[in-house]
């Protein structure tokens, strides 16, 4: 069996096992490490970081928004999440982001129902810290199964500044070709 002890910034320790009859090299061993690090950081973040706001939308909210953008403000120390329920799948779900004054980072969890425990969601982007002060960030997840797509802003790496994150989300459905313009 091999153990290992992931510190998730100043919470709780817990402990990582591997499967018991299983054999691993060490670069297959790293990556299941890197793999469950990354994971754990946000789901820790959901569970016990500082939540400064959460915005819930629905997609149909989301299709009203037209082109108007919108404004989160984040203490610093602090996080916000933008949790998108889709019921619908085949969606693509894109966003556009800047802050100011400085980087923010930025992922996307995938939770099944608000029910769902934390540790269950699946991590669609890890955390990363983003230079949106300086470019604007732009992305897109497909929605493949009905449920919730939080999107994560995280200011805890800073200790003194706030930020400001203005964003646009847009939905789209798939155009599916009937054929119907064929003579």
């Amino acid at each position: 069996m091999v153990f290992k002890i992931i510190s998730c910034w100043n919470m709780s320790i817990f402990f990582s096992l591997c499967h018991r009859n299983s054999t691993y090299n060490s670069s297959t061993l790293d990556e299941i490490d890197d793999l469950q690090m990354t994971q754990d950081a946000e789901i820790c973040l959901l569970k016990s970081g500082e939540l400064m706001l959460k915005m819930p939308l629905t997609v149909e909210e989301i299709f009203k928004f037209g082109e108007a953008n919108r404004e989160l403000f984040i203490k610093s120390n602090t996080y916000s999440t933008i949790p998108i329920t889709a019921i619908e799948t085949g969606l693509t779900i894109s966003w556009v982001f800047s802050s100011d004054p400085k980087s923010i980072s930025f992922s996307v969890v995938y939770q099944e129902s608000e029910e769902a425990p934390l540790d269950q969601c699946k991590v669609l982007i890890p955390m990363t810290r983003c230079n949106s002060h300086k470019e604007t960030i732009r992305g897109k997840v497909k929605v493949r199964n009905a449920g919730i797509y939080i999107l994560i802003f995280d200011n805890t790496f800073s200790r003194f500044i706030s930020k400001k994150v203005f964003f646009h989300l847009a939905v789209q459905r798939p155009i599916i070709y009937d054929g119907s313009d064929f003579p």
